[in-house]
């Protein structure tokens, strides 16, 4: 059995849910956790961020009952409104960061979310990789070669049909899954005790 994350770099829930997230895996050592990108802005939904409106809204809600964190770096940006998300961008730099230390996927997931919504940093740039990968003690020119080869496209595409595969439907969801049983474990937002309860349900 291993717990299967399905999430977007640039979903404010998802961002919401690390601390669930990292409690859970940390409860349970012996839970593989696979991460998998969903693609939230993609196709037509890449477009400057001044048009999703509910933005600010959501993150005051977000912020009250996760207790996440959203920089003055990223407010900038959202102020601004020009900033494009471009979830494939992401994907390719979570497919990086996975391939060179497979056992931290969800860690590095994490640190991915707080460069861009506490420090504003664009999730397109090889820079932001560079830097998350530095703070995580990774070589850094090995996950921005990774990022900005063919593969990575390959394999962010691989996540979004994953995503659908799996019944996702939106993010964060967790699952827990063990061959062809998918149960779901957490959608939008739990606790870690939430998740726990539901666990031991299964």
């Amino acid at each position: 059995m291993k717990l299967v994350y399905v999430f977007d770099a640039y979903c404010g829930w998802s961002h919401g849910f690390s601390g669930t997230l990292s409690e859970v895996a940390a409860r349970h050592p012996e839970l593989p956790v696979e991460v998998v990108s969903g693609g939230l802005f993609t196709g037509s939904r890449r477009v400057p961020v001044r048009q999703f409106g509910y933005v600010q809204g959501a993150n005051a809600k977000i912020a009250e009952l996760t207790g996440a964190e959203f920089g003055a770096a990223y407010e900038q940006l959202i102020a601004d409104g020009s900033f494009v998300m471009d979830s494939e961008a992401a994907a390719r730099g979570v497919a990086a960061l996975r391939q060179v230390a497979p056992d931290r996927a969800a860690e590095l997931a994490a640190a991915l979310q707080a460069a861009f919504y506490v420090d504003g940093r664009s999730l397109s740039e090889a820079a932001t990789y560079r830097k998350v990968a530095e703070e995580a003690g990774l070589d850094a020119d090995v996950v921005v070669a990774a990022f900005e080869a063919p593969d990575a496209q390959t394999a962010a595409r691989a996540d979004f049909r994953r995503a659908v595969q799996l019944g996702v439907t939106g993010f964060p969801t967790l699952l827990a899954v063990e061959g062809d049983s998918v149960t779901p474990l957490a959608y939008g937002q739990a606790t870690a005790d939430e998740v726990d309860a539901r666990f031991a349900a299964h």
